[in-house]
């Protein structure tokens, strides 16, 4: 079984990134968990963009049709980032379990109507002014 994580970009490489991994893998102990974050996924994000100009296209070509599963993460208001909700879309459309988790690891599947699922995505604008600053540095998720 492969479970994909779905997380903003703020938490790749931090402490909370590596206590939710750790969390995944105890509720999931025989699953491979798939961490967009790792510098393979980087690559071919970069690869993806470089030929087609869409990096996300990586993802929805590549790695996410070869998981199980997913478990994801909203900001902290329980708003999910354009990314990540498109992510989880992806499992939706095709049947698989999706479960939440939060920022004290606690996974629950995530059902319930999925537009009240939905209505909690953020543009891709209001996505990129919680993840970076003017300047182009990070924030902190």
């Amino acid at each position: 079984m492969r479970i994909y994580f779905g997380h903003p970009i703020t938490q790749y490489g931090k402490e909370l990134e590596s206590f939710l991994i750790t969390k995944i893998k105890e509720a999931f102990p025989d699953a491979v968990i798939v961490n967009p974050a790792d510098k393979e996924h980087g690559e071919g994000y970069e690869r993806f963009k470089a030929e087609t100009g869409n990096g996300m296209r990586y993802f929805e070509e590549e790695v996410l049709p070869s998981c199980n599963g997913g478990v994801f993460i909203a900001f902290r208001d329980g708003k999910w980032g354009a990314g990540v909700f498109k992510e989880l879309d992806f499992f939706h459309e095709h049947g698989l379990p999706i479960w939440e988790i939060d920022v004290r690891g606690k996974i629950a599947v995530l059902d319930g109507p999925f537009e009240a699922i939905k209505s909690r995505t953020l543009s891709v604008p209001e996505t990129r002014a919680r993840i970076r600053d003017g300047a182009g540095n990070p924030l902190p998720f």
